[in-house]
C-alpha cells in the first residue's frame, strides 16, 4: 500500500482517486470543491501525508500548475516527490523540477490517456524523470495502468519533459485519427448511395483495418444521435495539438494530417460540419468533453 496526495478533484481527477483506492492505495485529495475534497487546503493535505511524501497534480497546465508547484514547494520536504500528470507543456517541466529541486524535493512528469473510461479500464502513462523517482512511484503507475504487461500501458519515456512530450505527440495523433473518421462519416452521410450509416460505421468495428476504440466511442455516439443533430459541430482544441505542429516546425517534420487535423477544428468555429459535430461526440465520449447542443 502506499499514500499518495491528489490535487485537483475533476472529471480525471476523481476517477483516478477511486481506481486507486480500490486497489488498495490511500489517497488523500485536495479541490476547490469541498463537496469532494478530503482536506481543506494544500497544507491541510501535506500534514496528512507521511514523509517521504508523494504528491500527484491534476490541475489546469499552464499557471493553475505554476502556482500549485510553487506552493508545493514551500510545504513539502526533501526526498519528497511531485508528479504533475496534468496536461502541462513539455518545456514547462524542467522549470517545475527546478522550482522544487530547490528544497531537493523530487519531480516526475506523466501524460495520462483514459478519459472518464480510465476508472475502469485503466489509463496509459508516459512518464519522464529519474529512474529511482520512477521506481519509487511504481506501485501508483501500476494500479492506473491497465491491467495485462506494464509495457503496453507504462512507459517511462526519458527525463524530465519527456513524459508529457510523449502525451503531446500522441494527442496529436488523436487528432488526425478523429478526424478522418469525421470526414468518413460526412461522406457517408452526403451520398445518396449508404441508405445506413450508422449501420456501416458499426459494421466497421471487428475485422476490418479501421477497427479501434474511438470507432466504438464514434458508434456508440451515433447510437445515441443516428445523425449527430443534437450537436453543434463546434470543437475547441486543448493546446496540445498546436504544440505538436510547433514541434514538427522545429524539427522540419511533415505534419500534413496533424495540421489539417488542427486546422479543421479552427473551421469548425465558423462554420457548423456534420464531420465536426462527429468530432465534437467523440471528445464528448472518451473525455466527457463539454459540446454546445444545437440551437444553443
Amino acid at each position: 500500500m502506499v499514500q499518495l496526495g491528489l490535487v485537483g478533484l475533476g472529471k480525471m481527477g476523481f476517477n483516478m482517486r477511486e481506481r486507486l483506492r480500490a486497489a488498495g492505495h490511500e489517497v488523500v485529495g485536495y479541490d476547490r470543491n469541498p463537496d469532494v475534497s478530503d482536506s481543506e487546503s494544500l497544507a491541510d493535505l501535506v500534514s496528512k501525508l507521511d514523509g517521504p511524501r508523494i504528491v500527484w497534480i491534476m490541475v489546469p497546465a499552464g499557471d493553475p500548475t505554476r502556482q500549485t508547484i510553487v506552493e508545493l514547494g514551500q510545504l513539502l520536504a526533501e526526498g519528497d516527490l511531485v508528479i504533475d500528470g496534468g496536461n502541462s507543456k513539455f518545456s514547462d517541466d524542467k522549470l517545475n523540477a527546478e522550482l522544487l529541486e530547490a528544497n531537493k524535493v523530487g519531480y516526475l512528469d506523466c501524460g495520462v490517456s483514459g478519459g472518464v473510461w480510465g476508472k475502469d479500464n485503466g489509463y496509459g502513462l508516459m512518464v519522464g524523470g529519474g529512474a529511482s523517482e520512477v521506481a519509487r512511484a511504481m506501485p501508483i503507475f501500476d494500479a492506473l495502468r491497465p491491467e495485462g504487461p506494464r509495457e503496453e500501458g507504462f512507459s517511462h519515456a526519458g527525463s524530465v519533459g519527456a513524459g508529457h512530450y510523449a502525451k503531446m505527440i500522441h494527442n496529436g495523433i488523436e487528432y488526425g485519427i478523429m478526424q478522418a473518421y469525421a470526414e468518413g462519416f460526412e461522406l457517408l452521410e452526403a451520398s445518396n448511395v449508404v441508405d445506413d450509416v450508422p449501420a456501416v460505421i458499426k459494421g466497421w468495428q471487428r475485422g476490418t483495418v479501421v477497427r479501434s476504440w474511438l470507432l466504438d466511442l464514434l458508434v456508440r455516439a451515433l447510437d445515441e444521435d443516428p445523425d449527430l443533430d443534437d450537436l453543434e459541430g463546434y470543437v475547441e482544441d486543448s493546446g496540445e495539438g498546436r504544440w505538436t505542429l510547433e514541434e514538427a516546425v522545429n524539427h522540419a517534420v511533415p505534419a500534413p494530417v496533424l495540421s489539417a487535423a488542427l486546422f479543421a477544428r479552427f473551421s469548425s468555429r465558423q462554420k457548423d460540419s456534420a464531420a465536426m459535430r462527429a468530432v465534437a461526440a467523440l471528445r464528448n465520449q472518451f473525455g466527457g468533453h463539454s459540446v454546445k447542443k444545437a440551437g444553443s
